[in-house]
């Protein structure tokens, strides 16, 4: 039998490493699919509930493993299905191909079924490189540069194959002109700056004598040398919150998230610091950095399309953050004087009190901080977590500290609902003898999530481990956008787009065979968090939830959040409740140290309002 272009990719891909293709059927791939029965399913096709799961899927399997995630669709629908989960891995720099069929080449221009301008469609996602393939020499050529622009540009590409080329008979590159033969394998490398780079650098940094660092991602594969300069500087550490999982969150001096999710230690910290050193982040939010003029600043990214932005940075060092920080450390002069640690360490211990206070106090029925915060203690050491968008993301920030061999991610930078569940299905396959836990609202629930659990039960056996547990925070309320019409807007809230009917979300994972447990009392909250760590198999648990908790950012104080709720007084369905859970979450910050009498978790609950 010979061998088909279809039955060529696949067997490029293994030649690649590639073990999983997360992808959905179509007969515009219908020659892949085949290819797919006679290679004896390798590399694997992981079936998703829909394209934009597969797409997804990819990205957190890209995200935890460090390798390439692949995704596959059929021609139109199907391609465009996979955009969102594509600009997701575009936009948080996560390697990812996606190979999509096209119509047949003798019907393209012709306003076919199904036809869809894939190159002007894919543009933009996948901008470093979109290729079409129209004859069978053009491979390997375009699925190796696919396969290597992603992986070095950390971007998404696109290969495009018509379905009737796929059928074709393939035949390599030959010696000739105009043929473009190709090879395997991506190669190393670790660019650095210039010496004279790193004196200015070293310059700027020694001058400071209250230092302040923010990581992001970027800074995942330097964490000794982060540690070692943070320890020669005396400087604190804040993370962007797709670099939560590159510097242990129990270090006294690691002040945790930054921006509208983020600490106040994190915020204080920029805001009193007079120089900035920012390693391997793009953290957008320029307002939580220091005001322009009061801080010299260093930036470090391998990326020099990332560089000198989001401040006004004195030196930009473009390079590899863990060679860059080797080169840069020798350079540097400890500093002896530690009032400026010490100060940073006393706030970070204290803003830990004042989270475990705000997850004692009172909701009804369930405080999602305290849901959060008792998981805390209780993560395996091995425990990949992802959170979704919305206010779960907000717990996820500041509750849970990552350390050891823990990683955590979200979409960082699209935002967009619904991740959390394929995010945890791809690390699965990623590392299927580690837990994974995904903190979910109820709206990305209903969104994207509920449907994604058949996928679990489907390809649970695979998995040495199962425990993949979904937490989700069920306060039929679209409750991240409620809060902003509160706080950006001073609008009450808006029945009709934000209530979410309630689901039996524990109930429909048993009908899987899957398992699951609804808790509505805060005393069965550690006790349902060490079941479902328990548990042989993916389990649910539906927490009911206080949609009246407020995500309160870093820098609000009283006086902001009794205006905020006075202006909503007048048409708010939920406005005493909402003004209440504020004043009660926010005079935590101002209490002494120790824990506040009557805050203990799950001696309270009922009303509490």
């Amino acid at each position: 039998m010979s061998t088909k272009v279809s039955d060529h990719v696949l067997q490029r891909l293994r030649e690649w490493g590639v073990e999983h293709v997360f992808a959905y059927a179509g007969d515009g791939i219908n020659g892949l699919l085949a290819a797919w029965g006679r290679a004896d399913n390798k590399p694997r096709f992981v079936q998703s509930r829909h394209e934009e799961m597969s797409a997804f899927q990819a990205v957190g399997y890209a995200k935890f493993s460090g390798k390439v995630g692949v995704c596959a669709a059929t021609s139109g629908p199907g391609a465009i299905h996979l955009l969102n989960g594509l600009y997701d891995a575009k936009l948080d720099h996560v390697p990812v191909v996606a190979i999509v069929g096209q119509t047949n080449r003798s019907a393209m221009g012709g306003s076919y079924q199904q036809e869809v301008d894939l190159a002007a469609l894919y543009k933009d996602v996948a901008s470093d490189f979109c290729e079409t393939v129209t004859v069978p020499e053009q491979l390997p050529n375009v699925l190796d540069r696919a396969i290597r622009t992603a992986c070095a540009r950390r971007t998404v590409t696109a290969v495009i194959i018509p379905a009737d080329v796929q059928e074709l008979d393939y035949d390599p590159p030959t010696h000739a002109f105009k043929m473009v033969p190709s090879s395997l394998g991506l190669g190393r490398s670790a660019p650095v700056p210039a010496d004279e780079d790193l004196e200015r650098a070293a310059q700027v940094l020694n001058a400071g004598e209250k230092v302040a660092v923010l990581i992001g991602q970027g800074a995942r594969g330097a964490r000794e040398e982060v540690e070692r300069l943070a320890d020669v500087l005396g400087a604190g550490v804040a993370k962007a919150l797709l670099g939560k999982d590159a510097l242990p969150d129990d270090l006294p001096y690691v002040t945790g998230a930054i921006g509208l999710l983020g600490t106040r230690p994190s915020y204080e910290m920029m805001r009193d610091c007079d120089t900035l050193l920012v390693i391997g982040s793009s953290f957008p939010y320029s307002q939580f950095l220091p005001e322009y003029g009061k801080a010299r600043a260093v930036q470090i990214d391998v990326d020099p399309h990332m560089i000198g932005m989001r401040y006004p940075f004195e030196v930009n060092l473009v390079g590899d953050s863990r060679e860059t920080l080797r080169r840069l450390l020798p350079r540097l002069h400890r500093k002896e004087d530690r009032r400026w640690r010490e100060k940073l360490e006393k706030d970070v211990a204290r803003w830990w009190e004042v989270m475990e206070r705000r997850a004692a106090v009172d909701a009804d029925p369930v405080n999602p901080e305290y849901v959060v915060h008792a998981l805390d203690p209780l993560l395996p050491e091995d425990a990949i977590v992802t959170a979704d968008s919305g206010s779960a993301a907000n717990w996820y920030a500041r509750h849970l500290r990552l350390r050891g061999r823990m990683r955590g991610s979200l979409s960082g930078t699209l935002a967009t609902m619904g991740p959390g569940v394929p995010y945890a299905i791809g690390a699965k396959f990623a590392h299927p003898d580690r837990p994974a836990i995904a903190l979910v609202g109820d709206g990305a629930m209903q969104m994207n999530g509920m449907m994604e659990l058949l996928t679990a039960a489907k390809y649970r056996h695979l998995w040495s481990d199962q425990r993949l547990i979904v937490a989700v925070l069920n306060n039929q309320d679209l409750n991240q956008v409620t809060w902003e019409m509160r706080a950006m807007t001073g609008a009450p809230q808006f029945e009709e787009s934000q209530h979410l009917p309630d689901l039996p979300y524990a109930e429909i994972a048993q009908r899987m065979g899957l398992d699951g447990v609804r808790v509505e009392k805060p005393k069965q909250v550690q006790a349902a968090w060490k079941r479902a760590l328990a548990a042989d198999r993916p389990f649910v648990l539906d927490f009911r939830t206080d949609p009246a908790v407020p995500p309160i950012p870093p820098h609000a104080t009283l006086d902001q959040i009794e205006a905020a709720a006075a202006a909503i007084l007048q048409g708010d369905s939920d406005s005493a409740s909402v003004l209440r859970q504020g004043i009660k979450s926010k005079v935590q910050e101002f209490l002494p140290g120790g824990r506040h009498r009557g805050d203990r978790p799950g001696t309270g609950g009922g009303s509490g309002k």
